[in-house]
């Protein structure tokens, strides 16, 4: 089999993949519709920004993010949490790109004491133990597929798919907006170097680099960068000496002008019984392929109130994806693909005197939702469910 045979067959089993993802959750949903109560968002109301000290951009970027849990940090929740605590942890820096920072705290609406309907989030639930993994964020056969030629490089969902500059990967979620990890531009003390200085780099597929179209091209595609006018980072990231959590591993890059292609919406995080199929997917640029987009799916294997834990394969640099599932729309009547979490990195759980390992994701909780689409809408109305 010649290498141009060998990649029209990867080509043809990606398509035929992808179809059938588009049609079980259709058949699924014309056998058995789903109605899902519509989620409640609490209102978040900012007061005027503080100024801050300019950053110093001292830190190093920390690509390959591993952290620790037990059953203690598993278990807790936004439902364990004071108000004092949450508000304190939804305040948020913004960053500038003359490297000025404000700090802007935020009021969290009196509901959210009451309103268990804000937490929509499944109980910690118990799966079998897994055997242990064969190597390093790869679990058993790696099962990413490289993501090559306009067909798909150009085409929703792999669009949506974007590189930034510290090494890390962003998905679209507006015309203006990236969503990715906190840990690409700040390590829990000072932003990294690379923040100074911060590009979204998007993907320009070979055929546009003079490949003809049709045709498989060797080359790996071009990146063109657009600076960061702002970057928004949450106060429960910066927390100081102790050590950070996954949980607010989240920031927001604004662009400084709009791009062109197509975005992915933002969701509230259901439970994994309630996603098509129960499977999560997310491309990145894994540092094991460098130039190329990988793109993975897997069903989610725990979950807590701020975490998905599951065993996608993936590498770092593919931290700060967006993390998205088919969510059933009410008001569509049908499946969408949504964001719906962030890739973080690693993680070891222990849970009852036994040591499991994960590919973790932050899950986008209401109380998440509600700042992240402030951000993007810069108007708190504007921010309720879909």
């Amino acid at each position: 089999m010649t290498p141009r045979d060998s990649s029209l067959l990867t080509h043809l089993l990606l398509l035929l993949l992808l179809l059938l993802q588009l049609l079980l959750p259709l058949a699924r949903s014309v056998l058995h519709p789903p109605h899902h109560p519509q989620v409640h968002v609490p209102a978040l109301h900012p007061h005027a920004p503080t100024p801050l000290t300019r950053s110093r951009f001292s830190a190093h970027t920390q690509l390959d993010f591993t952290t620790h849990c037990n059953s203690s940090c598993y278990r807790r929740g936004e439902q364990e949490a004071q108000k004092e605590q949450l508000t304190e942890k939804l305040a948020f820096e913004t960053l500038y790109s003359d490297g000025s920072r404000t700090l802007t705290t935020v009021d969290v609406e009196d509901e959210v004491e009451k309103d268990v309907s804000l937490f929509a989030h499944p109980s910690p639930r118990r799966v079998k133990p897994r055997h242990k993994r064969v190597r390093r964020q790869i679990y058993g056969a790696d099962g990413r597929f490289n993501i090559q030629g306009d067909n798909f490089l150009l085409d929703y969902p792999f669009s949506t798919a974007v590189r930034i500059s510290t090494g890390c990967t962003g998905v679209l979620v507006s015309q203006l907006h990236v969503l990715t990890a906190a840990h690409c531009v700040h390590d829990g003390k000072d932003y990294v170097k690379g923040a100074r200085k911060l590009r979204v780099g998007f993907l320009i597929p070979p055929s546009i680099n003079g490949t003809k179209v049709g045709l498989t091209s060797s080359k790996k595609p071009l990146v063109r960068w657009v600076r960061v006018k702002r970057t928004r980072v949450p106060k429960g990231w910066i927390q100081g000496p102790q050590e950070v959590s996954m949980d607010f591993d989240y920031a927001l890059l604004e662009l400084r002008w709009p791009h062109r292609r197509p975005f992915m919406r933002l969701s509230v995080a259901p439970s994994s019984d309630d996603l098509a199929g129960k499977r999560i997917h997310f491309s990145g640029f894994d540092s094991d392929r460098p130039g190329e987009l990988v793109y993975r799916f897997c069903p989610v294997e725990e979950e807590s109130s701020d975490l998905i834990y599951q065993h996608c394969d993936a590498r770092p640099g593919a931290s700060g994806s967006g993390v998205y599932g088919r969510v059933w729309d009410n008001s569509l009547e049908r499946w969408e693909r949504k964001v719906i979490g962030i890739f973080s990195g690693h993680q070891w759980l222990e849970i009852d005197g036994e040591n499991r390992d994960y590919n973790v994701a932050v899950r986008i909780t209401p109380l998440k939702f509600a700042q992240i689409c402030y951000w993007v809408h810069g108007n708190r109305l504007d921010c309720v469910q879909d």
